[in-house]
């Protein structure tokens, strides 16, 4: 019409008002249904978007952490291959030390042997005096014996030189045989513990011994020195790796405030159509989430007023932690009030349409005393299946949730990726609308619902 009228006004005088064909009608409700509808594929597209930039944005944190983690323990195992190399290197040094002092033992048993040879040689020149000494006692036993009576006292000191020398002559011979076997088992000893530079069919048992040792630990420390290489190449990778997701990361970041903003956009467009008075497809639950909002506020306006509650206990934030429970649920002391009243106004929304998936009263920190009965399950201690279906008594404070509860406008219409469990997850719309009691903003009615 108004191409129209602008058309009308730029024709010349001569040009008979005929010559204009008739401006095409527009169906207002048409057109605003139309856009409603872009509007909202719009917002499901964008919910979709960032649900899965959040995915990526969570993939990419935990691989970063295990990235981080790994890093750390490359490290450790680097530091741990350079003790080995210290303790490798101190016992190729004992290595050392023990074969010198076993060369040192050596020099003292050729010592030894050289003594014990002095005195086998010593014990054998007591052996031939002793058999002289018998030789001549014995000679001299017989004279005595000539002598008749003036011999026999000198023929009993003869005797006793004889035995005497026989003994000494035994006992030399038995050091003899003694030494000789000391001598054998000392040489012996010398062969194993010598040593033989580059020779080892010459070496020793022991030397042989010490010098697998000491390539044990050259295997040891050679082993030690390539996985220091490959840490260290690891570790270099591993710091590129990490430099590059957080690049990612950034880079996500920057994706997600994008398409919040795609996401914005469309719920607005969505408020913006609804506000023009002409019905849509979330019309009706708009005025279902402002009508629950307004029947909660009166019921609790309503039990200040007959004093069942204070304004304090139903404003109260001190959210107590239920003990072991997980996902955490708290406690505050309006809950005995919100599990009378939240189900009368939550509960016939469910009935609104098969499309309704829950209709929730929370408070401004998205706090969730009373929900759905069905989402008011017992924990079992199965974390999968009580996220799920334990869902009272908890704060959801996520972008979605504080939105809603701390709306004061007259609704709010949000787009967003709900979390299913088990990896899956539905995109779909939510009404809220504020709770007004006393005066003074309590919260939020939240319906959600499906496309």
């Amino acid at each position: 019409m108004l191409l129209s009228f602008a058309r009308s006004r730029l024709r010349p005088n001569a040009l008979p008002a005929t010559a204009e064909p008739p401006a095409p009608t527009i169906d207002a409700s048409a057109l605003v249904d139309s856009i409603g509808r872009q509007a909202s594929t719009l917002g499901r597209e964008a919910a979709e978007v960032r649900g899965l930039i959040g995915d990526a944005q969570n993939a990419s944190s935990e691989q970063a952490q295990a990235i981080s983690a790994l890093a750390v323990q490359m490290q450790q195992v680097t530091r741990s291959q350079d003790a080995i190399g210290a303790q490798t290197s101190a016992s190729q040094a004992s290595v050392d030390e023990a074969r010198a002092a076993v060369e040192a033992i050596g020099t003292e048993v050729s010592g030894i042997v050289d003594t014990l040879h002095d005195v086998s040689e010593a014990a054998a020149q007591i052996a031939q005096i002793a058999l002289q000494t018998r030789l001549v006692a014995f000679n001299a036993s017989v004279e005595a014996k000539r002598a008749g009576d003036a011999g026999r006292g000198f023929s009993v000191v003869a005797d006793a030189v004889k035995d005497l020398a026989s003994r000494v002559e035994v006992s030399s011979k038995d050091i003899m045989r003694t030494i000789a076997t000391l001598d054998a088992r000392i040489d012996t000893l010398a062969k194993e513990i010598r040593h033989h530079d580059g020779d080892t069919n010459g070496q020793g048992a022991f030397q042989r011994a010490l010098a697998r040792v000491a390539g044990g630990v050259r295997q040891v420390d050679e082993a030690a020195t390539q996985s220091r290489g490959i840490c260290t190449a690891l570790n270099g990778q591993m710091s590129r790796i990490e430099s590059e997701m957080q690049q990612t990361g950034r880079m996500l970041d920057a994706a997600t405030r994008r398409s919040e903003t795609f996401l914005t956009i469309s719920e607005h467009l969505i408020e913006v159509v609804a506000e023009c008075g002409i019905a849509t497809e979330d019309t009706r639950y708009i005025e279902a989430a402002r009508a629950a909002a307004a029947e909660l506020g009166r019921m609790f306006d309503e039990a200040i007023a007959s004093g069942t509650i204070s304004a304090e206990a139903l404003f109260d934030e001190d959210y107590r932690p239920i003990a072991n429970t997980n996902p955490p649920q708290h406690m505050t002391r309006f809950v005995p009030l919100a599990d009378e009243l939240c189900p009368r106004v939550q509960e016939p929304m469910l009935a609104l349409s098969d499309k309704v998936v829950f209709c929730i009263a929370v408070d401004r920190n998205g706090y969730v005393a009373a929900h759905n009965r069905k989402y008011c399950q017992p924990q079992r201690g199965d974390l999968a299946w009580d996220t799920a279906n334990s869902r009272y008594r908890r704060i959801f404070n996520d972008r979605t949730g504080l939105a809603s509860a701390r709306n004061s406008k007259p609704f709010l219409l949000q787009t967003y990726r709900r979390d299913m469990g088990g990896g899956k997850f539905v995109v779909m719309k939510e009404a809220a609308a504020p709770v007004q009691v006393d005066g003074r903003h309590w919260g939020a009615i939240r319906l959600a619902f499906h496309f």
